[in-house]
């Protein structure tokens, strides 16, 4: 590969925001993009953990505190992003929670309060920095779906249902902001070793075994895993791809 194509996946003189980016499968692509020569803004409730994340970053990166189902905060996040940094090139909408109860078992609230965490804070984060993405100019966004957009998980009605409405809202997004040179995308992770995921082997009697005999992988994938996708979203190599859900789960979707 020659320079001028190793190029196409440099990210040096652009700004990321990653929501959800202070652990898991964000603060995977978090370092990705970091890596890349992005300066990174992440943002998450826990400060604790926001600070943690910082140390694994190094000195481009900065944290801000938001709950994205708020609004004004999610606004405010947007801004401390274009305060830091001076502009917004790329956003990845990651930000997220479950709650494992088939739907005959699960309350209205639960219901709505995964809703609101997944896909209400999915539309408010990339309405709030469409202004930022189209000064860009070459605005990037990568927004986090699941392998549950492509089947159903028994388990996790609402999960499923916000992460099929992210598909939906990255399709609508690429259409919409395509004239604003915006690329816009979805991953579609499979079972990563994340602590979502630890509690979902502790709660789900036989889980682990099966995700191994169905991943041709043969194994669960790591935050790491996740770095690669995040370069190419993320950067000129994949100028021409928008509207696209992308699996990264070593096979699952693809077996029976």
């Amino acid at each position: 590969m020659t320079g001028a194509e190793l190029g196409l996946f440099d990210l040096t003189g652009r700004t990321a925001l990653v929501t959800g980016g202070n652990g898991g499968i964000g603060l995977g692509m978090a370092k990705g993009l970091a890596a890349a020569g992005a300066k990174v803004m992440i943002s998450g409730r826990n400060e604790a953990k926001n600070a943690s994340a910082l140390a694994a970053l190094g000195p481009r990166a900065a944290a801000v505190a938001a709950d994205v189902t708020v609004p004004a905060e999610v606004e405010a996040m947007v801004q401390a992003t274009l305060d830091r940094f001076g502009g917004l090139d790329i956003l990845v909408i990651n930000a997220g929670i479950n709650i494992r109860k088939a739907a005959h078992e699960a309350s209205f609230e639960e219901w709505r309060a995964v809703l609101a965490a997944n896909l209400d804070s999915a539309f408010l984060t990339a309405k709030a920095a469409y202004p930022a993405l189209k000064a860009s100019g070459r605005g990037k966004v990568i927004a986090t779906g699941s392998m549950t957009t492509l089947f159903g998980a028994p388990f996790a009605p609402a999960y499923s249902a916000s992460k099929g409405g992210i598909v939906q809202l990255v399709r609508s997004l690429a259409a919409a902001w395509a004239p604003d040179n915006i690329q816009c995308n979805a991953i579609l992770p499979g079972w990563i070793d994340t602590d979502l995921t630890r509690a979902a082997r502790a709660q789900v009697p036989g889980l682990n075994e099966r995700v191994l005999a169905r991943t041709p992988a043969g194994r669960w994938g790591a935050p790491e895993d996740f770095a690669g996708i995040a370069i190419f979203l993320a950067s000129s190599a994949s100028d021409f791809i928008t509207g696209a859900a992308i699996p990264v789960d070593g096979g699952y979707s693809s077996t029976i």
